[in-house]
């Protein structure tokens, strides 16, 4: 929780990247993001049925489950991470599935030896809390929410309740691609949201080029870009990494340059 703390500050909006563990090269990739200016790495889980994802998140997690990658595999490249890059925020990003088959408390406690500070599963929602959430948060590991564009008034609380790190908000009702929502309605969901809670908002979904970036990081504390990496790690494969970190040092570029501007 302290790394998120000192990542997010009204000065200084975080670029938050994400990769597939298991596909291409992972540990180079990943000092790649960090090396590019990336403040939060997401590392995705692997999953057969990953539904909030589109084509290219979709074709990585085939090619991570085809090198036979599992959730050992995860944790020792999370582990292995957090000891070449001790203060930057790494969030493991997923599904229920692999999450809780052991066992809430056992996953919470490989998270927690791992180094791991936060979580994302997409499919327990806020209402089915305590299938993970509590085990997660005696383990010192912040349950990271998705808020959405359909998520209304009378829902929000639950969505915070127990929510920790930041606040994720998935700009289009759709799957992760090319789709964007328009910068007027992000502006108007992310001053929504920031009047309800004190945790970062990160906006993330079809965000792919440097201007897009920074007309979010205008507004928001946090850019989450994902499939334009993973689509270059699928070009690319193992000598994905310098192609990764040249595109993330474009991207921490603008938005250190948006808030200058301002």
């Amino acid at each position: 929780m302290n790394r998120f703390a000192a990542t997010f500050s009204p000065d200084h909006p975080a670029l938050v990247a994400f990769i597939t563990a298991g596909d291409g090269d992972t540990a180079a990739n990943l000092d790649a993001l960090v090396e590019g200016g990336a403040d939060v790495i997401e590392l995705g889980m692997p999953f057969t049925d990953p539904m909030a994802d589109g084509p290219s998140i979709q074709e990585a997690n085939l090619r991570a489950l085809g090198k036979g990658t599992t959730t050992a595999d995860i944790f020792a490249i999370a582990k292995a991470f957090r000891e070449r890059h001790p203060d930057v925020p790494l969030v493991l990003m997923g599904y229920a599935n692999p999450m809780v088959r052991r066992g809430a408390n056992w996953f919470a406690g490989q998270c927690a030896e791992a180094g791991v500070d936060g979580v994302i599963c997409v499919d327990i929602p806020a209402e089915e809390d305590e299938a993970l959430g509590p085990a997660l948060r005696e383990a010192g590991v912040a349950v990271i929410r998705l808020a959405t564009p359909t998520t209304d008034a009378a829902r929000l609380p639950a969505v915070l309740e127990g929510a920790g790190g930041f606040l994720y908000y998935v700009s289009v009702a759709g799957i992760t691609g090319k789709q964007q929502a328009a910068q007027d309605s992000i502006e108007a969901a992310v001053n929504r949201l920031k009047a309800a809670t004190d945790l970062p908002v990160a906006v993330g979904f079809g965000v792919r080029t440097p201007e897009q970036a920074a007309a979010i990081a205008r507004v928001a504390d946090g850019v989450v870009v994902g499939s334009a990496i993973v689509e270059i790690v699928g070009e690319h494969g193992n000598d994905a990494p310098d192609h990764v970190r040249d595109y993330v040092a474009s991207l921490s570029a603008a938005i250190g340059a948006a808030r200058k501007d301002m």
